[in-house]
């Protein structure tokens, strides 16, 4: 008995020390982002459909700091993003389809009509709350990943 509980301590104690990208699979409830900064995962919620696209995270009175929302289009295309009837200052980091991030609007003012322009060929949009690109260090260039980009030409695979 006292060497079988010996060989699970030591088996959890190797699970727990491996390294993020060894550890953590993709997950479609999770994006990973990285760059020379490091790297970071955010708990997601998916908008995939235009209805949930439109909804965002409009009417929201907090968001926790490690969660986000990713807005996924079929294929690349221009997108810009509002704030009306959002309630909380956002980060909008902005994807090709390969999960190079190409823009960042950071600190989105929570109401403002004006349009966040995210480029003309933008596959995913993932939003986390203002301020926390720039304090992680996500900039255009940054990498993400998520099972979304599986179906191009992802720069970090699943």
């Amino acid at each position: 008995m006292r060497n079988r509980v010996g060989r699970w301590l030591t088996a959890i104690a190797v699970l727990l020390f491996l390294p993020v990208s060894v550890s953590a699979a993709c997950r479609a409830d999770q994006v990973q982002l990285r760059g020379d900064w490091g790297e970071i995962r955010f708990g997601v919620e998916l908008a995939q459909t235009d209805e949930t696209r439109s909804r965002g995270l409009m009417f929201r009175e907090s968001l926790p700091r490690g969660a986000g929302m990713l807005f996924v289009y079929d294929a690349p295309q221009p997108a810009a993003f509002w704030m009306k009837n959002t309630l909380i200052p956002l980060d909008m980091i902005f994807t090709d389809r390969a999960g190079v991030v190409t823009r960042v609007h950071s600190n989105a003012i929570p109401g403002d009509l004006t349009p966040i322009d995210g480029g003309s060929a933008v596959f995913a949009v993932l939003e986390i709350n203002g301020g926390l690109a720039r304090s992680y260090g996500i900039a255009a260039g940054s990498q993400m990943r998520h099972p979304v980009f599986a179906g191009g030409p992802a720069v970090w695979p699943c």
